[in-house]
């Protein structure tokens, strides 16, 4: 089968069948490691919200919440600035549906961004689309996997260069719905901001990286992500798009320093705590500078905060 094929079987196995957030899991995500991280990014969207006009429709929505953490604490946030919208999570996995309804009261579910109701968008994706199945092209064939003496293989090893039909499909719907209705997107994920070749399809499992290839439906798979392509899917359908900068700075901007020192002297005891996760999500050897924060926004809507040197 093509690596897209088989990319995209292992991970529907593998999310609906587990939580693979935190110690006991595979990986831990940005929202997880402090709340700082939603906090901010519920104070930006509130302030963009606010300068669009406060539009009383507006509704709070996420790609892939995981386990709602994210959601809480940008909602903590935007509530106190008076924004009064419904939750509507995109999320596929009974597992963390339940959690994400235990975090955040009131959430209304959907199986795909098509059935997100027409209304203005506030919605996040966090290591959302890195998830979603790449193509493989070496000298213009598509790259496979094969059964070779009862392993898996991959079948050429060339120069190789990827794409994404379903990664470029979502931000084309998140786009139009943007188009049509209104709002804002911010799409937080790792990755590169220009097109280029080369293989980034890795595995995660315990924490550690894995070879893609073993236990199948039991790992996690990503990939990338392509924001050049991105942005170009966004465009085509009318969007304007902010970025992609980087997650340090971006979260720099939106005074992280600040929110972390208000931490520190509410709670001096977790003084360490609060600095080591201003630098696993700022930090150039931490998240900070390999993932990146992409806005797409309707043309009637102001740019988000962050983007701005």
């Amino acid at each position: 089968m093509t690596v897209e094929a088989y990319m995209a079987a292992c991970n529907a196995h593998y999310y609906a069948t587990r939580d693979p957030l935190g110690a006991a899991g595979d990986f831990t995500t940005a929202p997880e490691i402090s709340q700082m991280f939603g906090e901010l990014v519920g104070a930006c969207l509130a302030d963009c919200w606010q300068r669009a006009g406060a539009p009383a429709n507006a509704i709070y929505a996420e790609l892939g919440p995981g386990r709602g953490t994210l959601a809480a604490d940008a909602l903590r946030v935007m509530r106190k600035a008076g924004f009064g919208g419904e939750v509507h999570f995109v999320e596929t996995s009974a597992a963390l549906r339940q959690a994400q309804g235990e975090r955040v009261k009131g959430a209304q579910w959907h199986y795909g961004i098509a059935d997100l109701p027409p209304a203005p968008l506030l919605l996040v994706a966090n290591e959302f689309i890195d998830a979603l199945p790449v193509r493989q092209w070496t000298s213009g064939a598509e790259r496979k996997v094969a059964m070779e003496n009862e392993r898996l293989v991959f079948t050429d090893c060339g120069e190789i260069r990827e794409d994404s039909p379903e990664r470029d499909a979502a931000i084309a719907a998140v786009a139009s719905h943007l188009a049509g209705n209104g709002g804002v997107v911010l799409v937080i994920d790792y990755g590169h901001g220009h097109s280029a070749q080369g293989d980034t399809l890795q595995a995660v499992k315990g924490h550690r990286f894995s070879d893609p290839l073993a236990d199948p439906g039991e790992q996690d798979l990503t990939a990338h992500v392509d924001f050049e392509a991105a942005a170009r899917a966004a465009k085509a359908k009318g969007a304007l798009v902010s970025g992609p900068v980087t997650q340090g700075e971006w979260l720099k901007r939106l005074g992280i320093g600040q929110r972390a020192q208000s931490l520190i002297a509410t709670n001096p005891d977790k003084r360490h705590d609060v600095e080591q996760a201003v630098d696993r999500l700022c930090g150039k050897d931490e998240m900070g500078e390999l993932f990146k924060v992409m806005a797409i926004r309707s043309a009637r809507w102001p740019e988000p905060a962050g983007f701005a040197p």
